[in-house]
């Protein structure tokens, strides 16, 4: 069986679509205009709750009338349980903030595994609410934090609590009830190391924890407005409607904390890119659909339009990009009902030229995820590579010769840049001493480039190159690093990804033109995020889970249906 770089097969007879190129995929630009799609970590979670028959619990819920108090919800697996623990508290307006300082939230939350006893609850009251101030012990899989939307929050409880369902544009245009601010794991303060789970069957893929951890509090959320509007409201108030309730996602807002991920997973990250890149190959080289799968197709264009109509941000530029997209799709849908496009030989890779041809980069894109949408029994599968243990490792014995041959063939793109230029290292990245958080600095007016770390790995191969070209050919990298400390790190890196193609991002990550917001984007895709909303070049709220099945409806509702999800009628 054929198979792409990195391991992830193909099915023998898909092989007309090739692979897009890293040159192509691996750019800023190009990431920066990513959409989740049915292989993003949400999907695959929501799949695998509703092929596996999980169940739920609310094992505890003692909240005051203003929703005040202690919650445990839990998740069964076939195999074992997990526990959402939530404390929720007033909460001083003036210290609401989604910013990472922050000391003080409307709800803490702990992902534990199994049931809690109440001394494990306890003690979970104790150091929960403080976060990474905390103490938290290996039972605890993932930590969060999170703060009321407000505006919605107290809208969605005063309609229900005289009786009517909320105003749905409102709903719309927050689209979640809390926002975190937050979400850690893999053994951050005291939780448990990601080797204690990473052999579970349902916690094997990506983030499926911390996803998990998300999709609880998601239900917490809508539970507690309910409450809350009860005790307000008494025998006047109402539930929330399916619709309504379905349509609430969680929200998020992420900074730089997870952008230094990408570059320290070169090779999770190729398992990712790769796994999309083969399901995008493989429908593209279906020779023909069928006219059901014709018109599902584009019954979902209609709603991504729709989708997109409501995707409001504030962003000047994220609007023109907005703008320019709905004319994308405008183009799609009447590229794809005329002439009968979809009926000739190899519909998908002619559509997909199409986009390429007439498209914006996030109009290519998100043709990518609608082209995916209707071949889950073709591209399902990938999921399960989107994982890996793999270790950078250093290969002594190398000589300096060949290593400069692996330089030039697979980091040609570092090569071209002038790093002597000022402009090309304009920034640099490090960790904040207050909370151990990634910062992105600036060399002419920021202090602490002494603590750099070491993630331009376009600069570090450049520099390296310069080197090893003063260095005898005869000499062996073992011997080189041994003179060279410096350069270990960065020698290991170029020795370990020579076969994982999509391991790295061809762009100058500290150059003058580097945003952030890029990789933010590129990875909260591939977590199922939706409807990007930037704050800046350093952060951006997203929403999560919106749309997607609740709980009570995973037995009745196609776990598969809330991709680009809309307001209710």
């Amino acid at each position: 069986m054929p198979l792409t770089a990195g391991g992830v097969s193909q099915s023998p007879e898909l092989t007309n679509f090739a692979l897009r190129p890293p040159e192509k995929v691996m750019r800023l630009d190009r990431m920066g205009s990513s959409f989740p799609t049915r292989l993003s970590f949400m999907r695959s979670l929501i799949r695998r709750m509703s092929r596996e028959g999980w169940s739920f619990d609310r094992l505890r819920f003692e909240v005051d009338d203003d929703g005040y108090g202690v919650s445990i919800y839990a998740a069964h697996t076939p195999e074992r349980t997990y526990s959402l623990v939530v404390f929720t508290n007033e909460l001083d307006p003036q210290e609401r903030s989604d910013r990472v300082i922050a000391e003080a939230w409307d709800a803490t939350f702990s992902l534990f595994d199994g049931i809690p006893s109440v001394e494990d609850t306890e003690r979970l009251r104790a150091n929960t609410p403080k976060q990474e101030a905390g103490r938290f012990c290996p039972s605890e899989l993932v930590l969060a934090r999170a703060n009321k939307s407000l505006r919605l929050f107290e809208h969605v409880v005063s309609s229900l609590a005289q009786g009517r369902q909320p105003d749905l544009k409102l709903l719309a245009s927050v689209g979640y009830l809390m926002r975190t601010t937050a979400v850690y794991g893999s053994g951050k303060f005291g939780c448990a190391d990601r080797e204690k789970i990473s052999g579970r069957k349902e916690t094997r893929g990506a983030f499926q924890v911390e996803m998990l951890c998300v999709y609880l509090i998601r239900w917490f959320t809508i539970d507690l407005v309910e409450h809350i509007a009860r005790c307000q409201g008494g025998s006047f108030a109402v539930p929330l409607a399916p619709e309504p309730r379905r349509f609430l996602g969680i929200g998020n807002a992420t900074g730089l904390g997870m952008a230094p991920f990408l570059i320290n997973h070169p090779v999770l990250i190729h398992k990712w890119v790769s796994a999309r890149e083969t399901a995008l190959a493989r429908v593209g080289s279906l020779e023909s659909v069928s006219s059901e799968t014709i018109e599902k197709f584009t019954k979902l264009v209609d709603r991504a339009i729709k989708h997109v109509e409501e995707w409001k941000v504030e962003d000047k530029l994220q609007k023109a990009r907005i703008t320019r997209l709905r004319e994308d799709l405008e183009s799609l849908i009447k590229w794809t009902r005329e002439d009968g496009n979809l009926h000739q030989p190899f519909p998908w890779e002619s559509l997909y030229c199409f986009a390429h041809t007439n498209f914006s980069l996030e109009g290519q894109e998100l043709a990518v995820s609608l082209m995916l949408e209707p071949h889950g029994e073709l591209v399902d599968d990938l999921s399960d590579h989107m994982h890996s243990s793999y270790e950078l490792r250093l290969n002594p014995a190398m000589s300096v010769e060949c290593l400069k041959e692996l330089i030039e063939e697979k980091y040609g793109w570092a090569l071209g840049i002038d790093f002597e230029d000022p402009e090309a290292q304009r920034h640099f990245w490090y960790y904040s001493e207050e909370k151990l958080e990634p910062r992105f600095g600036n060399r002419e007016v920021d202090p602490g480039e002494e603590h750099e770390m070491p993630l331009a790995v376009g600069r570090d191969v450049s520099l390296l190159f310069s080197i090893l070209n003063k260095v005898s050919a005869e000499e062996t990298v073992g011997e080189f690093v041994i003179d060279r400390p410096e350069f270990r790190h960065i020698v290991r890196r170029v020795q370990s990804l020579v076969g994982f193609p999509y391991a790295e991002i061809r762009d100058n990550l500290v150059g003058d033109g580097m945003r952030p917001l890029d990789l933010l984007r590129f990875k909260l895709a591939f977590f199922g995020a939706s409807k990007f909303d930037p704050k800046s070049d350093l952060w951006t709220r997203i929403t999560m889970f919106q749309g997607a099945p609740l709980p009570e409806e995973l037995d009745e509702y196609d776990p598969d249906d809330w991709a680009f999800p809309v307001q209710p009628s």
